[in-house]
């Protein structure tokens, strides 16, 4: 059996794949068995799925911006068409008996070229408001699986709503390890400040403005992206009380053995809202602060929030509204009342679906089993 997945290259996409991809293979562990990636070229998605035993083919790709750009005349005449063109020589190729969306830049020119050649299609869709791609490929898609109750857009009839796919990995956190990995002193209440892989100047740009408020009462493990490590760092250094920096712990990237270790000895999370980030946060049953990315496509982090914190689960804050003020007294608000943490964590369980990635792999078997 010959599964293809295609995606827009990132974290966003893969990680979910990953997972689904995992849980094939805890269900059908025979060998008879390939998994292939077909999408725009991209260092992280190839390191990822390598790892994971995935062949790859990449594309041109394109993207069909919703605003006026010159660059919307040369990704639609040029760089779709021949993205297309070469996924359609590629599946002729690998002969997938299915292929798998989840959306973003470089996938509509593969599921398109896989309607041309008769091949089912099914799409996961994480956020709230779909993406261009997924809508359109929606419309010859054999089952769209969602992560949020009232995601817009789709036909009901066609939707299973899974929640988003999360590696079971990310469970199985340590705070042991997590004392020993990030040399913590565990004697003040810990905060994990992640700024995801999108928009995380803005973020770290606010965390040292607050940094020696933060230190006072709380230690802070804090994601800053592996381009702004060194920076931020650096910063840190100027602008920290000197007594306080046995509380601050940068890192530049959370990889997987690292982030379930960050997740299990955090008491409070602040993150973006990707919906990768919100189910992964539910899955570990910690409450957390949501900083939507205001420039997301669509809205679409925006949305995520709110949805999430409907659930009570979380607090919002957008961007506009971070002022250290405002942010410090939130934090410390939660943290007098643990009564209403509790009921954050307990919110996140009942809304977590840990179990996504495995009905999705479910599906697909089933659907390959009988076709």
């Amino acid at each position: 059996m010959k599964i293809l997945f295609t995606g827009g290259g990132t974290a966003g996409h893969i990680f979910p794949i990953i997972a689904i991809t995992r849980e094939i293979r805890r269900i059908y562990p025979k060998k008879n068995l390939e998994f292939c990636y077909m999408g725009p070229k991209d260092e992280f998605v190839r390191i990822s799925l390598v790892q994971e035993e995935f062949t790859i083919k990449n594309i041109a790709s394109g993207k069909v911006r919703r605003y006026f750009s010159f660059q919307n005349i040369i990704d639609i005449i040029f760089k779709i068409p021949f993205g297309t063109l070469q996924s359609f020589i590629n599946l002729i190729s690998i002969k997938p008996d299915l292929v798998f969306s989840k959306g973003g830049s470089g996938s509509i020119a593969v599921t398109y070229a896989a309607r041309l050649l008769r091949i089912p299609v099914f799409l996961h869709e994480s956020d709230v408001v779909p993406g261009l791609s997924n809508q359109v490929a929606s419309k010859w898609a054999k089952k769209i699986f969602i992560s949020f109750p009232k995601t817009e857009y789709f036909n009901p009839g066609k939707t299973i709503l899974v929640g988003n796919p999360i590696r079971k990995e990310i469970m199985e956190g340590d705070k042991q390890t997590a004392v020993e990995m990030f040399n913590l002193t565990l004697s003040k209440p810990i905060i994990l400040f992640a700024g995801g892989s999108q928009g995380a100047e803005a973020v770290n740009d606010f965390v040292l403005r607050v940094l020696n408020d933060i230190l006072k009462n709380y230690e802070l493990i804090h994601m800053t992206g592996p381009q702004n490590i060194k920076q931020v760092s650096a910063e840190a250094q100027v602008v920290m009380d000197k007594d306080l920096d046995v509380y601050y712990h940068p890192v530049g990237f959370l990889d997987e053995n690292k982030i379930k270790h960050a997740y299990k000895v955090a008491d409070l999370i602040i993150s973006r809202s990707g919906a990768g980030s919100i189910f992964e946060i539910a899955a570990v049953n910690k409450p957390s602060i949501l900083i939507p990315l205001p420039s997301a496509a669509a809205n679409h982090q925006s949305k995520n929030a709110y949805a999430y914190s409907e659930t009570g689960s979380c607090m919002v804050i957008e961007q506009e509204n971070l002022t250290p003020n405002f942010f410090m007294e939130n934090i410390q608000l939660l943290f007098l009342h643990p009564e209403k943490l509790e009921e954050m964590k307990q919110a996140a369980a009942a809304f977590a679906k840990p179990m996504a990635a495995r009905s999705i792999a479910r599906e697909i078997l089933e659907f390959l089993m009988l076709d």
